[in-house]
């Protein structure tokens, strides 16, 4: 069991998995995402060589329309 932290809430993972994947696991459109691994702005093409583990934090923001 790997243990992190996503947008300050404990999340538990069975196993590791890269950035990429988690985020696709929540429907998250890549396009439209910016994430924060262990307090570092992430790019995009680095999701999916990212592993996850156990204690890591994540901050993912993404667009909110409104009006």
């Amino acid at each position: 069991m790997i243990s992190l932290t996503v947008n300050g809430k404990p999340r538990t993972l069975e196993a590791s998995t890269d950035l990429a994947s988690f985020l696709a696991s929540f429907a998250v459109n890549l396009q439209f995402v910016a994430v924060g691994y262990n307090g570092d702005v992430v790019k995009k093409e680095r999701f999916p060589h990212i592993l996850l583990r156990h204690g890591d934090v994540l901050e993912i923001v993404r667009p909110v329309g409104g009006g």
